[in-house]
């Protein structure tokens, strides 16, 4: 006791010395770095993300009695009793561990492990040890034992990346540090002071071993009985993988979310901050979708719409038009072959799908009806030095015709003339209104398309046509909080009215009339659905952009270089039957909702 005594005072005297050590109330605010957890709406895990430590925080509480006790009794199992540092203890481990012939106690108590690991190098030298005894001396003063013992637990390396007791239970045994069993915690505290090389994953007779060491040890401090020991032995341990780098379930969601938090929160905070983030994408959606794309890709390589089999691509978006909520997102056919996410990546051209804009705008103002005639005869307008002179697909005229033939045959003459009549810029601005952010200007081809957007830009822009003109921002993200549950994003919808009821009310029967009798009669589910195709100059981008009041579904076809797709592509003939085909799986099960009738609503005047 008289020896204990004497270096323990030495120590504290030594403390003086020390003025220049870190102040370790800056741990009262500490928070160790943690990782982010991405979930789709239904809680599915769909990836994990984090820097150097893959980290999951947890209460002292929610760890397992066996864990703590066999941690304790190989690494500290007089830590309760003394005050930071063991004089005595570190006498008795000398001599067991001379003993022994190996190390089966260690002198360092856990409290000076943890100071080592948050505060001082690695480097084994006297100073760095005093340092230690004094800072752990500190530290005690301060700190209860058990919030000491916590933030151990939660701060020490397992390997593998592995830090905190959640995340290398959850690897070991795929499993919560909750619901360890008293051989799975042996077997755990056993591996600490070597954690590579006592792995599981590196030799699993090495980490028996160890695991004999620490339940002899438990047994030795009579934590537990000998039968107890002997059944832990003997209880097969069904080691798990490492989970340190897990691939994303949803490679095209996941990435499109990292971007998003990024840009709000910084990369730092994603990496290190211990988010959960919970997405709007439905998993059972997502898998629809990319089984859709994927078998279409092949079908339309078979068909020979793709010359490459490569550069052909598909996209898919799906909205919900009551909340604008993204339940399934496609950036291509195969994302290890390609990253680049086409659904929020690509601009190209929408052709015709553009046109439901304009004659949106047209019904806004109170003068055009679907049944209002318009002259589809040849016209040329001055467009700077020269005449720019629109033709139909096809070529050819029809005369004077309703808006809804208009609508329903694609004509692009009558378009082009009722949005130079409306004027262009206010379909710029309802474009804005509706979320498009991309770059457009007023010029005469604006009508049939000449504007680069994202099939994401279109499937939210289309969802508020199909939710009445209310409009909500359209996101991947419902909402984000902190390992503790604080809320730090929330995107519950808040939808804004932002559109005349009677115009996109008449926008909507007009459309209906294009799956019905027009253009994408291939679209057709059996059910009301509207929809637009688009086809551009040369096949380069076709598109089907379509909805029913529980779902806006975007697609668009192409190659990634720009090259022509075979001859007669159109959004009708090669895009209308990858809707329909997942509208078709996704609304199984869904009750049949009709649109709003235009004469539930006044007329703009």
């Amino acid at each position: 006791m008289l020896t204990s005594s004497a270096i323990a005072g030495g120590l504290v005297g030594l403390a003086l010395s020390f003025r220049n050590l870190p102040d370790v109330r800056v741990l009262r605010s500490y928070v160790p770095t943690e990782t982010t957890h991405i979930y789709d709406i239904n809680g599915t895990l769909l990836t994990s993300l984090h820097d150097e430590a893959n980290r999951e925080v947890v209460p002292l509480d929610k760890i397992s009695p066996h864990l703590k006790r066999a941690v304790l009794a190989i690494e500290d199992s007089h830590f309760y009793q003394h005050y930071g540092i063991n004089p005595g203890g570190i006498a008795r481990a000398m001599a067991v561990n001379l003993e022994r012939g190996e190390t089966v106690e260690g002198a360092s108590t856990l409290t000076m492990q943890l100071v080592k690991n948050l505060f001082l190098s690695p480097n084994r030298t006297l100073s760095r040890k005093a340092a230690e005894a004094v800072l752990s001396i500190r530290l005690e003063q301060i700190f209860s034992k058990d919030d000491i013992f916590e933030l151990y637990l939660n701060q020490v390396y397992w390997g593998h990346n592995l830090y905190g007791v959640q995340t290398a239970a959850k690897s070991f045994f795929n499993k919560s540090s909750e619901d360890l069993t008293l051989a799975e915690a042996a077997l755990m505290a056993g591996i600490i002071q070597a954690p590579e090389e006592y792995s599981p994953f590196v030799d699993y007779k090495v980490a028996k071993h160890r695991q004999a060491v620490v339940l002899k040890r438990m047994r030795d401090l009579k934590w537990i009985t000998p039968q107890e020991e002997a059944e832990a032995r003997k209880q097969p341990l069904l080691v798990g993988r490492v989970t340190s780098f897990p691939g994303s379930q949803l490679p095209y969601v996941t990435e499109a979310v990292i971007q998003e938090l990024n840009r709000r929160f910084g990369r730092d905070a994603v990496l290190k901050g211990g988010m959960r983030v919970q997405t709007t994408i439905d998993m059972n959606f997502q898998r629809m979708a990319e089984k859709t794309v994927r078998q279409w890709r092949d079908i339309l390589y078979s068909y020979g719409t793709f010359y490459s089999y490569k550069n052909g691509q598909i996209a898919l978006v799906a909205v919900d038009p009551r909340t604008h909520f993204v339940k399934a997102m496609v950036g291509g056919a195969d994302f290890e072959q390609s990253q680049f996410n086409r659904a929020i990546q690509a601009r190209r051209q929408p052709g015709s799908s553009f046109k439901p804009f304009v004659y949106y705008v047209a019904f806004a103002t109170g003068k055009f009806w679907p049944s209002s005639g318009i002259s589809d005869t040849p016209v040329s307008y001055r467009d700077g030095t020269s005449y720019y002179s629109p033709k139909n697909y096809g070529g050819g005229f029809s005369g004077t015709v309703s808006i809804r033939q208009a609508v329903e045959s694609s004509l692009n003459i009558p378009a082009v003339k009722i949005g130079q009549w409306v004027g262009l810029n206010k379909v710029i601005e309802v474009c804005r209104l509706l979320g498009i952010k991309s770059p457009m200007q007023p010029v005469i081809s604006l009508p049939l398309g000449a504007v680069d957007l994202t099939p994401m830009e279109m499937a939210g822009a289309f969802a508020t046509f199909a939710n009445d003109g209310w409009h909500s921002d359209p996101t991947f993200i419902v909402q984000v909080t902190d390992s503790s549950g604080n809320l730090m994003l929330d995107n519950t919808p808040k939808p804004r009215l932002i559109l005349d009821p009677w115009a996109v009310a008449s926008l909507n029967s007009v459309l209906q009339g294009v799956v019905n009798n027009g253009t994408a009669t291939r679209a057709r589910i059996g059910r009301p659905a509207a929809g637009k195709t688009g086809t551009t100059s040369s096949e380069r981008d076709v598109w089907f952009v379509g909805y029913v009041p529980q779902l806006s579904v975007a697609v668009w076809v192409g190659n990634d270089d720009y090259t022509p797709l075979a001859r007669g592509s159109t959004g009708g003939t090669t895009v209308a039957p990858i809707w329909r085909d997942f509208m078709h799986q996704a609304m199984q099960g869904q009750p049949v909702e009709y649109f709003t009738p235009a004469s539930n609503f006044d007329r703009p005047r």
